[in-house]
């Protein structure tokens, strides 16, 4: 039921979609004469698209969440290497047979770097298809293609096709894999996704070390306008605000011991 709230709930609030309620009730209000109403619900549409448009704020929300983790030195022996879901175009791969990667494909290439680097390494993969409405395949189905054409062998791939949110990749995950007192297991998900996910990782007792990738900023965007394309930017607010809602949400629920994990705690 969570995972069904959590969905209407996004779907309500995300900016782009939440700026269009806002104006469809401005027009709603505004058949009805109440023109003072017409008008703050029209503004706050504005107002709301525009920051996360034009404004810095979605790189300013989201570069602590990239800053939490940072990358350690290279282990020396790696028992295996975990990714989490997020990185392929399911829709498309569906229909056209391929392994299409999206803006979080970085997953799934330092994935095979690391694979190649570590050839006694498992790796392990999770993800299904997360989303209500749209029909596509899950993540890790496609990647057992896209490691295959990178020269990871099938024999080393652990998948876990089912899982549809973070809290679900965890938990499957732990029933495939028993990590061994003194082994090492990197966790690879971008770089904004890793304080969550570390937190859901910790709270399942599953020591991981974690390997950030995917950034979205360079820590130097600061206070402005016009930072960065309209497009992007709309992008990078759209997660961020995701990302502290799954946090707050995930600290609420009982899922994760802190709302924002950190290397300590």
């Amino acid at each position: 039921m969570l995972f069904y709230l959590s969905k209407v709930f996004w779907f309500l609030v995300q900016p782009l979609n939440l700026s269009l309620f806002l104006l469809g009730f401005a027009i709603l209000v505004g058949w009805f004469g109440w023109r003072k109403t017409r008008g703050v619900f029209a503004f706050t549409a504005f107002l709301v698209l525009a920051v996360s448009a034009w404004t810095s704020l979605g790189a300013l929300m989201l570069n602590p969440l990239e800053e939490r983790f940072q990358r350690p030195d290279q282990p020396g022996k790696v028992a295996g290497i975990i990714v989490l879901g997020g990185g392929f175009e399911g829709a498309i791969n569906l229909a056209r047979g391929g392994y299409d990667i999206n803006s979080g494909g970085d997953r799934y290439i330092e994935a095979a770097a690391l694979a190649l680097r570590y050839p006694a390494a498992k790796v392990v993969v999770s993800g299904g298809t997360g989303t209500l409405i749209l029909d596509g395949e899950g993540d890790a189905d496609t990647s057992a293609k896209l490691f295959a054409a990178l020269g990871v062998p099938a024999s080393r791939l652990i998948l876990e096709p089912e899982s549809r949110n973070t809290y679900e990749n965890v938990e499957n995950i732990r029933k495939l894999v028993t990590p061994g007192p003194d082994e090492t297991w990197l966790l690879v998900t971008s770089a904004f996704h890793m304080p969550r996910s570390v937190g859901l990782f910790r709270k399942a007792a599953f020591p991981v070390v974690p390997w950030p990738v995917d950034y979205r900023t360079s820590g130097q965007e600061g206070i402005g306008v016009m930072r960065d394309n309209p497009t992007d930017s709309l992008a990078t607010t759209t997660m961020a605000i995701r990302e502290w809602i799954g946090l707050i949400a995930y600290k609420f629920v009982g899922r994760i011991d802190s709302v924002f994990p950190g290397p300590d705690a």
